[in-house]
């Protein structure tokens, strides 16, 4: 038996509306559920859908107390390359705080990183699986080093 794939991530935030900001204007996220003052999980909550069609994202987001050491955990979105400069922009204006990039070997694709208001870390990625280990692999058999 094994997993057939992710079903959903969910976030702890203090302000419903102001992560709900975050995801539909950086995201793109479309909001699919709202339980108001309900609670049929352990407090109120919203759902989220990022991407389209099967292959779209289950988001939640809960009510709650959070606090957040700030490290590399993090989730990471598949963007378009095209679109990192804009993204950036979006970013700075919600008052987010954009890390800066890590070191990486030319070729496995570029990212913007930035923490949301609670600490949780994102990372919007332009690049794949497939070709992080072609890049990988070229380079641990030429023998170059992330840096």
């Amino acid at each position: 038996m094994s997993s057939s794939g992710l079903s959903h991530v969910t976030f702890i935030v203090r302000d419903l509306d102001r992560m709900e900001q975050v995801l539909v204007a950086v995201l793109g996220a479309v909001r699919v559920y709202d339980s108001g003052s309900d609670t049929f999980s352990l407090s109120e909550e919203r759902f989220f859908l990022i991407g389209e069609g099967d292959a779209a994202t289950w988001v939640a987001i809960m009510q709650g107390d959070t606090a957040l050491p700030r490290t590399y955990n993090h989730v990471a979105f598949h963007v378009r390359r095209d679109d990192l400069p804009a993204l950036r922009e979006t970013i700075t204006g919600l008052g987010l705080d954009v890390r800066p990039p890590r070191s990486r070997v030319e070729g496995e694709g570029d990212s913007i990183y930035f923490h949301d208001h609670d600490g949780h870390l994102f990372e919007l990625h332009a690049g794949s699986l497939r070709g992080r280990l072609a890049v990988y692999s070229t380079a641990a058999s030429s023998g170059d080093a992330v840096g």
